[in-house]
């Protein structure tokens, strides 16, 4: 490694580890969802930089962050995090917002996912504006609220503050891969009515839960089940198969296939002496290309337990409509498209090409005896540029807004959402210096109009 790269390394460690443990000491869990507290420090932080900064606060206790550097108006990329967490449970061996620092290793909520993201991106905007680096354009680091739930934090920040941007690096988790593809997200919602009656004589009513019973034995087999002739319920998986995904079956076998869970259940009943006249169930859907918002509507509609009791079921996708902190409702539907960018875009090899300028060819990382402390297992004989497995506000950004985005981060999927989550420190240092150093390779110029290989078309429904 050349002095350079020495230099820029350590002038990123201390920083990224000590602000991550901060933000992790902050409970931002989500729900109740109270990112205000990080908001603020990361306002501080970016405040002490001298970036222009702004704290939209749309709802009590949540908060998006916006810091300018540079030409505002004309922004060569966008940086973008997010600051709340999903609720610790339990299972923890140590206090889940201790951030305590052992071999080599941050534990925490939000360690992983992704408050060291945040943290990096921050040293690397401290190293670039105090270094004297020229900005050739502007530079926005956004830190948002509410990723958790359904990436309304981007949603919100593209609505209340509208960025134009040649690309944006979103600092989720990527085991130091470069990301540049995402499967979607949809959410469905599907209730059987029943009819009421004494529940010492069941017979004379009807029970929705029993009806809800079938469906989902029928959403199981539709994620579960192969795609060949003996299966009236296809899986998922057909779309890897050109039969039934001629024009999109390599891009899904580079996403992976698409899934489908039962996540929540629901339903009423007059008492628990009763039948029960309604059920309710909320399916989480990642989406692989080829895969439309209404394909997979349709699907549901389709399994034969839905078509066997008629009326008595309804599937829509879920809408969400929190307030704003104006009190304004942005009605949303719940529907995040899939994406997936050239590999050789200006924007993606831009980061390629800083980790070929500072780490060469090799992957990089904390090696340790105890595998569930050790990243480079996770690394070693897996190729530098890759995709996610979970959604990202990629889905927000990219697959909504047309900014073309690319992912690098710190720490591992396998740790978001997990017990004793974990993030490396040497992964801090060095996302915060590969965000640094791709800042000058990446040439908007070089953007093409073909930037996207894979973009799932938005619903043609009247939401604004």
């Amino acid at each position: 490694m050349d002095e350079r790269s020495s230099r820029l390394l350590e002038e990123c460690r201390r920083d990224a580890v000590a602000w991550t443990g901060q933000l992790v000491r902050l409970n931002s869990e989500n729900p109740p969802g109270g990112e205000l507290a990080c908001a603020r420090r990361c306002g501080e932080i970016l405040t002490e930089l001298g970036m222009d900064v702004t704290i939209d606060e749309f709802a009590p206790g949540r908060a998006n962050v916006t810091a300018f550097a540079g030409e505002r108006e004309r922004l060569g990329s966008v940086w973008n995090g997010h600051l709340d967490t999903v609720p610790a449970k339990d299972g923890w061996e140590d206090p889940p917002f201790g951030a305590v620092v052992r071999d080599g290793s941050l534990w925490g909520r939000g360690s992983a996912d992704m408050k060291s993201g945040c943290a990096a991106m921050m040293a690397a905007a401290k190293y670039i504006l105090r270094s004297g680096a020229q900005l050739r354009r502007g530079l926005a680091l956004t830190l948002v609220a509410d990723e958790e739930c359904v990436n309304q934090g981007a949603l919100r920040l593209r609505q209340t503050t509208p960025l134009t941007a040649a690309a944006c690096v979103v600092c989720e988790p990527t085991r130091l891969q470069v990301h540049y593809g995402n499967r979607g997200f949809t959410s469905y919602y599907v209730r059987t009515y029943g009819r009421s009656c004494h529940g010492c004589e069941p017979w004379k009513g009807v029970n929705a839960i029993y009806k809800m019973a079938d469906i989902l034995q029928d959403v199981r087999a539709l994620n579960e089940n192969g795609d060949g002739p003996s299966n009236t319920v296809k899986g998922l998986v057909k779309m890897l198969n050109p039969e039934f995904n001629p024009e999109h079956y390599e891009d899904a076998q580079f996403l992976g296939r698409g899934t489908c869970t039962t996540s929540q259940i629901f339903y009423t009943s007059p008492s628990r002496c009763a039948v029960a006249d309604s059920c309710s169930i909320s399916i989480d859907r990642r989406m692989t290309a080829g895969e439309t918002w209404d394909s997979c509507l349709e699907e549901i509609r389709q399994l034969p337990s839905v078509k066997k009791y008629g009326d008595d079921v309804k599937v829509s996708m879920y809408m969400y409509d929190r307030p704003a902190w104006t009190g304004t409702v942005y009605e949303t539907e719940c529907f995040f498209p899939t994406w997936i960018n050239k590999a050789g875009a200006a924007h993606v090899q831009a980061l390629v090409d800083a980790h070929h300028a500072l780490w060469g060819e090799e992957r990089i990382g904390h090696a340790d005896a105890d595998e569930s402390k050790d990243a480079m297992h996770l690394r070693t004989g897996r190729p530098l540029t890759d995709k996610w497995t979970f959604s990202t506000n990629c889905v927000s950004i990219q697959g909504r807004y047309g900014i073309p985005c690319v992912g690098f981060g710190p720490g591992a999927e396998s740790q978001a959402h997990a017990p004793n989550e974990i993030t490396w420190k040497q992964d801090l240092v060095t996302c915060a210096a590969l965000y640094a150093a791709a800042i000058p390779l990446y040439k908007p110029e070089n953007k093409t109009a073909d930037v996207t290989e894979f973009r799932q078309s938005l619903t043609d429904n009247d939401i604004k």
